[in-house]
């Protein structure tokens, strides 16, 4: 039961394009407990149908600006190849550390950018306020 809600709530957050991998590898390591390599391949395998549909979705919603799309998949490509190169080569341990460090940098990044547009947002309310 366990594996279909990591399942489920990482295939929704994929589907809104936020990355289902930040929700299903911790999850996977947590509660299903493989080796880090494996909980990063089943993520590869899991990503590979829900961006499917995704796309798709995205694609008939008009949502998609394939000028952009473009060279971001070209390099992404690139960046893909070099990076399981990479990992294939490290300790699953170190991954592991290397993965939770990223998502920590994300969170805080994510807090930091959360705290500049509330303060935007608050600049933009007193400047209509004295007009």
């Amino acid at each position: 039961m366990i594996l279909f809600l990591i399942g489920l709530i990482s295939g929704i957050i994929s589907g809104m394009g936020i990355g289902g991998g930040t929700i299903l590898i911790p999850a996977l390591v947590i509660f299903a407990n493989p080796d880090q390599h494996i909980a990063q391949s089943v993520n590869l395998i899991f990503f590979i149908p829900t961006a499917v549909i995704a796309l798709i979705v995205h694609i008939r919603n008009k949502r998609v600006d394939f000028k952009v799309a473009i060279p971001i998949i070209i390099f992404g490509l690139l960046g893909a190849y070099l990076g399981s190169r990479l990992a294939i080569r490290l300790p699953g341990i170190v991954l592991k550390k290397y993965f939770g460090f990223f998502l920590l940098v994300l969170g805080v990044c994510e807090i930091i950018r959360k705290d500049k547009q509330k303060v935007s947002e608050k600049k933009l309310r007193q400047a209509g306020q004295r007009s």
